[in-house]
């Protein structure tokens, strides 16, 4: 991928779930600074289970964001702030319970309420065991958010973390950078 200021002044957050494929967060995140992007990160609680918010705080320097119950830096609620200041809600990995969460309203945590928050667009990679991915639920859930307007881009086939080979695996860096630099230009 060439690397230039293809997404100056753009402002990301960037959702990070609890699937294995979260430390591909870093990479994401510094990527997308590299390309000029202001990226600003919101991790679940499962996803700094599998890599720190430390880590995604230095590469995309800026606070990261964990809880709905942080202290705030002004009076505006994280959620809302987030919400109200990007321009583009990127899910990189997304699990099936965060997609659930989504198409059905709920707002369990931060990120689900930025969600629900957001004008924004939102762009959204799966990464699961592939027999989640093929459960009519998640299937469900996943065209429910296509017709809202959820873009998405969709896990490839390969080697999954569970041991099986299968669709499921996250997207390349690569290819969900473009598709942000894409989407934003």
């Amino acid at each position: 991928m060439e690397i230039h200021q293809s997404l100056a002044d753009k402002r990301i957050v960037l959702g990070v779930t609890g699937s294995i494929a979260a430390y591909k967060a870093a990479d994401i995140t510094s990527q997308l600074v590299k390309l000029g992007a202001h990226v600003r990160v919101i991790m679940t609680e499962s996803a700094a289970k599998f890599i720190t918010p430390l880590t995604l705080q230095t590469l995309s320097r800026n606070r990261v964001y964990t809880s709905m119950w942080d202290a705030v830096d002004n009076w505006e609620p994280d959620h809302i702030d987030l919400a109200d200041h990007s321009d583009l809600l990127l899910v990189a990995p997304a699990t099936a319970q965060t997609i659930a969460n989504f198409a059905h309203g709920n707002a369990p945590d931060l990120l689900s309420n930025t969600y629900l928050a957001t004008r924004a667009p939102v762009m959204i990679a799966p990464a699961m065991n592939g027999k989640m991915l093929e459960h009519p639920a998640t299937r469900s859930n996943i065209d429910t958010l296509r017709g809202r307007g959820v873009q998405f881009v969709d896990p490839v086939e390969g080697m999954l973390a569970c041991g099986y080979v299968g669709n499921g695996k996250l997207a390349s860096v690569e290819t969900i950078c473009e598709n942000v630099r894409e989407f934003l230009m």
